[in-house]
């Protein structure tokens, strides 16, 4: 399957070498580019992609705000996002994944990788690395415990309960289901039950909110290599 691939980042050089890069990897196909957050919005809406890659820092619209017009869209087809960027910043990294994107990457991430989490993503999956993802979500989910959230929990049945708190350690459905003892697919509904009465459109979000509802502490999260998960979630 092609993965159908739209660039936002306001460096014509940078933007430039992301868009080589994915032409000549098989498998990808680059839609459009965009070099700022609202030409990025209009595009997507316009050539619907499977994924964007989006740059944070932009003139007009930055990526944080491209992202929530993007995913706010009223219409069926919503694409995933990948934030690349130069910045290594807490409030980036936090704010992006609460904004909906599915993924974190910096630009001196080497091009294999860029091209392995773009495929990772599309799938269906999130990228979240140990080194940079779960340390700023474990530092910001103690300074922005969410109390709300802790009431919605309480839809939740003990058994979706539990299944974000395994999301929320960076565990994939397959894992999952390994530890309950349940199908695959028994897991991907209860999470997609707990994503819907939570109102969160994106298994980063999952993540978070696991993290601010204190359902996973630093000592429990999942520690593994820093590289894109090979399983599908």
């Amino acid at each position: 399957m092609t993965v159908h691939v739209l660039v936002a980042d306001d460096q014509a050089l940078i933007r430039a070498g992301l868009v080589a890069l994915l032409r000549a990897a098989p498998g990808i196909e680059v839609v459009g580019e965009a070099g700022d957050g609202a030409e990025a919005v209009a595009l997507a809406a316009e050539t619907r992609p499977d994924l964007v890659l989006m740059d944070i820092r932009m003139p007009v619209m930055d990526g944080i705000a491209a992202t929530r017009r993007i995913l706010a869209d009223d219409g069926e087809h919503h694409p995933r996002v990948v934030v690349l960027t130069t910045f290594d910043l807490d409030e980036y990294v936090y704010t992006a994944l609460g904004a909906g994107a599915s993924g974190f990457l910096l630009k001196d991430t080497p091009p294999q990788r860029i091209i392995a989490a773009v495929n990772t993503v599309a799938a269906g999956d999130i990228l979240i690395a140990p080194r940079i993802t779960h340390r700023l979500i474990e530092a910001y989910a103690k300074l922005h415990r969410a109390t709300s959230a802790y009431g919605r929990l309480g839809d939740l049945t003990p058994r979706e309960t539990e299944v974000l708190r395994m999301v929320g350690t960076g565990l994939s459905n397959a894992d999952i289901a390994d530890r309950l003892v349940l199908s695959e697919a028994t897991i991907k509904t209860h999470v997609k039950r707990t994503m819907s009465k939570l109102g969160l459109n994106s298994r980063a979000q999952a993540v978070v909110v696991a993290y601010e509802t204190g359902l996973v502490v630093p000592s429990s999260a999942n520690t593994g290599p820093d590289r894109p998960p090979d399983r599908h979630r």
